[in-house]
């Protein structure tokens, strides 16, 4: 599933294409989405003009003139820049037909994905009006985590993915920001300190600046690429390392079923 450093670095890949441009046409081969796409789209999306491309947690937003579009990737879906006149392929359900000739191109096998287009402010969208702050924003700090973790048995994992706590902190991410905190993935939420949520909330924008800048490297031009940046090139400390040497202390690292997801920690540096 495309976690927030693989959506911000799709922004960034389709933004220079997009913004400026006129979307002279919504074409919908499938309208079967995680939520049906609402007929009469097309004719509210055709003849806007491209404002800016931003990000919100996981949606893509599609700002212009007549409103703003709430893309999401859901868990297989990606976007392409590719020629207007090229044959769409299977899964291929959207496109977003610009003036420069060139398309905007969404697949998605699994049709998890969805399209959503709001005339107000996106921002009290029921999708994202309930969503806590962004990990690289000012809003979100140790302090953050320390005052809605109070009083909580949940396991400090799960609390941390929880999109209404922080947006943004996939599986993966999860256990690698656990791990430089030096914190153990099951310890109740409400049990970590003000000093080690600080150390958290610093070890989450570490480890997302630090996929987002792997991707920038990576990804060098959404026209000759996929359309899927994935999971960057970048080094992972302990998640799909079980049995292997821990980093700091050598011991082996463990894997464990934690809140229904594949958990990786070492036993000696996390407690």
């Amino acid at each position: 599933m495309p976690e927030l450093p693989e959506v911000e670095t799709t922004r960034r890949g389709i933004a220079p294409h997009l913004e400026g441009c006129i979307i002279e046409q919504l074409v919908v081969r499938e309208r079967r989405l995680r939520w049906p796409v609402v007929p009469g789209l097309e004719a509210r999306v055709a003849g806007a003009r491209v404002h800016a491309v931003d990000r919100r947690a996981k949606y893509l937003l599609i700002e212009t003139d007549r409103g703003t579009g709430l893309l999401h990737l859901g868990m297989s879906g990606s976007l392409r820049v590719v020629p207007a006149t090229l044959p769409p392929a299977r899964h291929d359900h959207l496109d977003l037909l610009l003036d420069s000739r060139r398309c905007i191109r969404f697949n998605d096998p699994r049709r998890f994905g969805s399209l959503h287009w709001v005339d107000d402010d996106p921002a009290t969208h029921p999708l994202l009006a309930s969503l806590g702050p962004e990990p690289l924003a000012a809003a979100f700090d140790g302090a953050h985590l320390y005052r809605l973790a109070r009083g909580l048995r949940v396991a400090i994992k799960p609390f941390i993915m929880n999109a209404r706590v922080v947006v943004g902190v996939g599986n993966i991410y999860a256990s690698e920001a656990l791990f430089r905190a030096g914190i153990h993935p099951r310890r109740p939420a409400g049990r970590v300190s003000l000093a080690r949520m600080q150390r958290l909330a610093a070890a989450i924008r570490e480890v997302l600046a630090a996929a987002i800048e792997a991707g920038g490297t990576t990804l060098r031009d959404f026209t000759d690429s996929d359309g899927r940046p994935g999971y960057f090139r970048q080094h992972l400390q302990v998640y799909g390392r079980a049995d292997a040497p821990c980093p700091g202390c050598g011991a082996p690292l463990r894997q464990e079923v934690i809140g229904q997801r594949a958990s990786y920690f070492c036993p000696r540096c996390q407690r």
